[in-house]
């Protein structure tokens, strides 16, 4: 059980560093919305990130087969991260600073969930992650039922976790944030969508 748990804490960790939509979408959302916000965009990754769970542990070998699966999922998720890169880039300058429109604007947390969980589940690089952890885990012959668990809970409450953090931080910031700095944000998070979304593309036209 020691050394699922260590595992997956570490693993956990490593797909925590990884810069991607996900974590773009984290700061942005926490900047502009607020913790609350971002802390419901987190759950909505970790709600995706749990359904691949299931889905690659029970079904690997049929996720592994089914290639054409991957490409219209690249192809559908690159266009879903382009249509939110323009949406970013369309964005205009806020006419009022960021904390007094917070505490007139309360951002729907439906909307937080749905944004969080589309843009990770959308992301097929994050189902061949998880694929390729589904199958790290069943070559683990001493592993057993509670290991496996514990192994696939550590990595998700990790996550989970510093994702919340990421959100923090990046609120504790907000305070040096001028409108000006969110337009240009909001730009470059645009561009960010957009690029990944023509990465997409690639990795399914390849």
């Amino acid at each position: 059980m020691r050394e699922a748990l260590v595992e997956g804490v570490s693993m956990g960790l490593l797909l925590s560093v990884m810069i991607g939509p996900v974590f773009f979408t984290l700061i942005q959302s926490s900047l502009e919305k607020g913790f609350r916000y971002a802390a419901v965009v987190a759950l909505g990754i970790l709600t995706s990130d749990a359904l691949y769970v299931l889905l690659t542990f029970f079904g690997i070998r049929f996720l592994a087969e089914a290639t054409y699966f991957e490409e219209v999922l690249g192809y559908v998720g690159g266009a879903i991260l382009i249509g939110f890169g323009v949406s970013y880039l369309l964005k205009r300058k806020l006419d009022k600073p960021i904390k007094i429109q917070d505490r007139k604007i309360r951002p729907k947390k439906r909307s937080a969930f749905l944004k969080g969980f589309s843009i990770n589940g959308i992301n097929p690089f994050v189902l061949l992650f998880w694929i390729s952890i589904a199958s790290l885990v069943h070559l683990k012959a001493g592993f057993g039922k509670v290991d496996f668990w514990l192994y696939y809970s550590s990595i998700l409450l990790t996550v989970f976790g510093i994702d919340l953090i990421k959100a923090f931080i990046a609120k504790q910031l907000s305070r040096f944030v001028t409108v000006h700095f969110m337009f240009w944000l909001n730009k470059a998070v645009g561009i960010a969508m957009i690029g990944f979304g023509i990465r997409l593309f690639w990795f399914a036209a390849g």
